[in-house]
Formats: structure tokens, sequence, C-alpha cells
């Protein structure tokens, strides 16, 4: 039976069990969190990210989970700097063309501030000046920073993006840095 870990990954922490960078002793990894043997991440974060990632022992669901052609759809938490008006989310629901090509649609919701959410360390910046807005955001692609390079392309830079769910699999109520197999 394949063994699955979710993961709550904090800010700041890397996607990977070891940092062969120079500034490595300064850099969290997964390692500071999991110490659970012959599991790998299906997929990866940005070390600026936060939220649901899956690991497992098994490499054909590792490839399902973590391959683009899979479509397996990701939702997430996008704190942006302003209120997006219909053109941006229109934008957003139809695909942002980006540098390196057309993203495919995305699903997208204005919603309130999620319910339980960690403290950020550090925290976010916040400006007195714009108002900010919880987005929830559907993708079933999986490009380089391709969310915060969406919403910025619509006028919206992103401030915070949290992943709660892929596929079936859900953060619920993991704590940052808490782990439970699923």
């Amino acid at each position: 039976m394949s063994k699955i870990i979710l993961f709550n990954k904090p800010f700041n922490v890397l996607s990977q069990f070891t940092d062969n960078s120079i500034d490595a002793a300064k850099r969290q990894t997964l390692s500071d969190y999991i110490n659970i043997p012959n599991v790998y991440a299906a997929g990866r974060l940005d070390r600026d990210s936060e939220g649901l990632m899956i690991l497992t022992d098994d490499g054909r669901l590792q490839a399902r989970i973590a391959d683009p052609k899979n479509k397996m759809a990701k939702s997430y938490w996008v704190l942006v700097e302003g209120v997006p008006d219909e053109l941006a989310i229109s934008k957003l629901r139809k695909g942002v063309m980006l540098k390196d090509g057309m993203t495919k649609p995305a699903g997208i919701q204005l919603m309130d501030s999620p319910s339980g959410l960690c403290e950020r360390d550090p925290p976010v910046r916040y400006r007195k000046s714009i108002t900010d807005t919880w987005l929830n955001l559907k993708i079933t692609e999986g490009r380089n920073r391709q969310i915060r390079r969406m919403t910025a392309a619509v006028g919206f830079p992103c401030l915070r993006l949290i992943r709660h769910q892929i596929g079936d699999w859900q953060l619920g109520d993991l704590k940052n840095g808490e782990w439970r197999e699923g």
C-alpha cells in the first residue's frame, strides 16, 4: 500500500529534503519537518508559497500528481493587492498571455479571508491606502510561479499564496509545519 503524507509547508521552506546551495545552513527544507524514509514530494511549491504538499513513496502516484499532462486540479487561496475588477477576473477565467504562452482558463472566485489561517512569518506587508483581496483560484497547469505571474499580468500583484487542495486531497485543519497521513 502506498504511503501518502499531507504536509502544510510554511513560508520560506524549500519543497525538497536537501539544500545544496551555498546558503544551505540558512534555508529550511522538508527534512526540518518530516522524518519519514523513502517519501518524496509529488510536485513543488515555491519557497515563498505556503500550503499543501503531498509526499509519497509511490513513483506512479507522484508522477500522476506532479505531471501537468495529467491536469490534476490544484486550488489556491491568493491574497492580491487591490480589488480585481470584472475585466481582470474575466481574463483569468479565459486564460492570460504570459511570456511562455497563454495559460489555460482558471477557476476564480472572490472570497473572504480563509478561516483558521496561520499567521505568516514574516508577515505580509500591507499598505493602508490599498485594499487587499482574497481569491480562490484553481488551475490545471503547473508552470513556474504561474499564479503570481497571472495575477500580476492582470494588474493585481500576489502578496500571499497558499495551496489548499490538490485533486481530492485538502489542507483541512493542518497547521503550518504539520503533516498527517492521507
